[in-house]
């Protein structure tokens, strides 16, 4: 399991992309927004603070790996999101297949979701520190240290 995070310890991703090109596409749009976020990725699912599977849904031993994919992460992290094809896909009682497989799983969207998996990001994860925004100033009511009052 990873450790708790402090607040100045930068949050880690594992992401694992699996299927078509459609969907690497998808993923390169997430790794690039953590990027630009500050999130770091980590190269082992032990190491994150939690994992992103990017999903196939079309092919029975895609949908497989995927299945497995998921449950080593789980397995391994216990903090999971889940998108692509495969999070589109209904399950046998009407509700999600990766649910219905997977229950304790974070999130799960479909494809084309960027939006999505970075709000569940952002609902598990602290947003990492900011130096631009962090640094700058914040107005002090009067009176407080470093402002002058006028008497």
């Amino acid at each position: 399991m990873s450790e708790a995070l402090s607040p100045t310890k930068t949050p880690k991703v594992g992401f694992v992309s699996l299927g078509c090109p459609k969907a690497l596409t998808d993923s390169e749009l997430i790794l690039t927004q953590l990027s630009a976020e500050g999130y770091e990725t980590s190269k082992t699912f032990e190491g994150a603070d939690l994992v992103i599977v990017n999903t196939c849904g079309f092919i029975d031993d895609a949908v497989k790996e995927s299945l497995d994919t998921i449950g080593e992460a789980l397995a391994e992290n216990g903090k999971v999101i889940v998108t692509g094809c495969l999070g589109a896909r209904a399950g046998e009682s009407g509700g999600n297949l990766v649910k219905d497989v997977h229950p304790s799983v974070l999130a799960v969207t479909g494809p084309h979701a960027t939006q999505e998996v970075m709000e569940a990001v952002h609902a598990h994860l602290p947003k990492p520190h900011d130096p631009f925004l962090d640094l700058a100033t914040k107005r002090r009511p009067p009176g407080s240290a470093g402002e002058a009052v006028e008497v």
